[in-house]
């Protein structure tokens, strides 16, 4: 079987470039290893509750809506304000303004911090600014053509002129952010509670932007998986093909051939691989590849990415509960980061874990579980939740009277695989759920223990499992690593999408970092675009 363009990886990357392929007239299969496309950005139903399995809102980033705007794709869309909470204090972001009410209550509880937090709040501002500028218009890459004068000369090369201008600025902003605020402040307990909801050594530009990005949230109405369903329902309108439950097992580079678990055989023009870069260079045949300067690229690619580890993961505990909607809007919005406790994470002592998972303290495995799940409990207490209640947004999505949460926390791939080579997963998972039950009745839910109607949980290795993400990452490379081994400068991403062979192209979260929602889609187009030119080429 030929295709013009192949795509590996169902994702939203992987739909990206798809639909752009197909709406080229080029003949497009997509291979998805799940039984569903969408990947991160997907909803499932249980018992009349619908939740989102991946991120919880949508953020465009001039990039998103220019996206759908360009293929056609209507989606209806609901704004969804963001709510920080700290202990009993509680906002609300509903605008620029909002900086300051979050401002107040840092200083509330922190009142000997006044200064740092004025210092921290105008750095806030000063990056947010530069992001204006990075994000300010529709990305020009969606444009569909450059013919209106009137747009070139008022709106994108006035914009970038700034962009020019800002970009030096951003890139002296790649320090970790943890140890960015501590120019400002000796206070632990402050920097933790800015800054310990984001990916462990996140770059600043990024995690102090994000204020800026939460005003830019928006809920697709039926839950974020009608995203992803459009788009597949735009890839077969378009002639596209969509097969789920394949997983490709071989490459062959030079005979533009793929074969997947079942023994089949694809033959392609060009390959998008919108899946897991390790995959890719562990999937390759090295044997069949005649030149030797192909093949030493290719090896020390694979070899390059061989140490390097996946990103930051997330424990979720999915409840559907008999309260009401409007108890939780009294609380908060319906997308919601909240920190129980001031101390912050760094309160809490981690040596006795690392001992035990890197096997330098030899304990009975009863008392090692005792340990880990005593430090659990103290994780869950301290940590930062993203809590999201979709009902809320949308009153389809769930019964009459009842509310469906989802409680999200980042959790450590490396404890969570420990336990499971030890035995303990289940009961880990009903702990952790229990705990972190506990910790928001406690605080911020009083009701919720009482009316509990069922739970059930995802870990980083279900999210390993079912993405096929190394470590189970749910953006790509992590920041700890001694080096990044993809593209991570945003004057370079066109070349995110290069392989060290030209008819393959790679996209998504693998590709460029940091990443997200946006660069996914946006490095879909440029595979996509760089796919069709090619084919273009083989033609003359």
């Amino acid at each position: 079987m030929y295709y013009d363009v192949i795509v590996v990886g169902g994702g939203i990357a992987g739909l990206t470039a798809a639909s752009y392929c197909a709406r080229s007239g080029k003949s497009t299969l997509v291979l998805e290893q799940q039984s569903k496309a969408g990947g991160l950005v997907n909803s499932f139903s249980k018992n009349g509750f619908v939740f989102d399995q991946g991120i919880r809102s949508i953020e465009s980033s001039g990039i998103v809506f220019p996206m759908l705007k360009q293929l056609g794709i209507h989606i209806d869309y609901i704004k969804s304000p963001v709510s920080i909470g700290v202990a009993d204090q509680m906002i609300k972001v509903e605008n620029y303004e909002s900086l300051g009410a979050y401002q107040k209550l840092l200083c509330t509880l922190f009142p000997k911090e006044e200064e740092s937090i004025a210092a921290i709040m105008a750095e806030i501002k000063q990056i947010m600014e530069y992001m204006e500028v990075l994000y300010g218009i529709d990305n020009p890459l969606f444009l569909e053509n450059f013919n209106d004068i009137s747009y070139l000369t008022h709106t994108l090369v006035p914009w970038l002129f700034k962009y020019v201008r800002s970009i030096p600025k951003v890139s002296k902003l790649t320090d970790p952010v943890h140890q960015h605020l501590k120019k400002f402040t000796s206070d632990q307990a402050l920097i933790d509670i800015i800054a310990q909801h984001f990916f462990k050594d996140t770059p600043t530009y990024f995690a102090l932007s994000y204020f800026s990005l939460y005003l830019d949230y928006n809920y697709p109405k039926g839950g974020t998986g009608s995203l992803t369903k459009a788009m597949t329902d735009f890839i077969e309108s378009h002639d596209g093909t969509i097969q789920l439950d394949t997983s490709v097992k071989k490459v062959d580079v030079e005979a533009h051939r793929i074969e997947d678990q079942k023994g089949t055989r694809y033959e392609y023009g060009q390959l998008i691989w919108a899946a897991n870069l390790k995959t890719l260079y562990d999937e390759i045949d090295y044997q069949s590849i005649k030149l030797k300067k192909t093949r030493t690229l290719l090896e020390s690619k694979k070899a390059e990415m061989a140490d390097k580890i996946g990103g930051d993961s997330i424990f979720t505990l999915y409840l559907s509960v008999d309260l009401s909607v409007q108890y939780f809007a009294n609380i908060s919005s319906a997308h919601l980061f909240y920190t129980p406790l001031k101390p912050g994470l760094t309160h809490i002592d981690n040596a006795t874990l690392e001992s035990i998972l890197d096997g330098s303290i030899k304990l009975p495995a009863e008392k090692q579980k005792e340990l880990l799940y005593d430090w659990m409990r103290q994780y869950f207490t301290y940590t930062t939740y993203e809590i999201s209640i979709p009902v809320m947004r949308d009153e389809s999505l769930a019964p009459n009277g009842q509310t469906g949460l989802i409680i999200s926390t980042l959790f450590d791939y490396k404890v969570t695989r420990f336990i499971f080579d030890a035995g303990w997963y289940e009961s880990f998972k009903e702990y952790c759920a229990q705990v972190m039950i506990e910790t928001l009745s406690s605080s911020l839910f009083p009701e919720l223990s009482k009316h509990i109607i069922e739970s059930f949980s995802s870990t980083p290795v279900t999210i390993e499992r079912l993405t096929g993400n190394s470590d189970g990452a749910i953006t790509g490379w992590a920041f700890t690593n001694s080096s990044i081994p993809v593209v991570h400068e945003m004057g370079k991403m066109k070349k995110s999408v290069e392989t060290p062979v030209a008819s393959i192209q790679q996209a998504g979260q693998w590709t460029f970092s940091p990443s997200g929602l946006p660069i996914s889609i946006l490095t879909g187009k440029l595979a996509a675009d760089r796919a069709v030119k090619q084919l273009e080429k083989m033609k003359k």
